[in-house]
């Protein structure tokens, strides 16, 4: 998947100390910032999670919850 060219969003997360230090090492051991060891995580988070039948239901109802509330809306 690449990013590149795309608006970005900062943010700030906030680790306990021991997963910002494994995150750091990580980062150093591949030879990357933190900043793109955190992104390839959450990418990979979220593609596990798009596999997931679950997950994938649950969001299928929050859609159709949504999608109910924004037409009670457009009347």
């Amino acid at each position: 998947m690449c990013y590149h060219d795309v608006m970005t969003k900062n943010l700030t997360i906030r680790l306990p100390d021991d997963l910002a230090a494994d995150a750091e090492a990580v980062a150093r051991v591949e030879g990357t910032s933190v900043n793109e060891t955190v992104k390839q995580a959450v990418i990979e988070a979220i593609a596990r999670r798009r596999k997931d039948p679950g997950f994938r239901a649950s969001l299928r109802r929050i859609v159709k919850e949504d999608q109910e509330l924004l037409e009670r809306l457009a009347k």
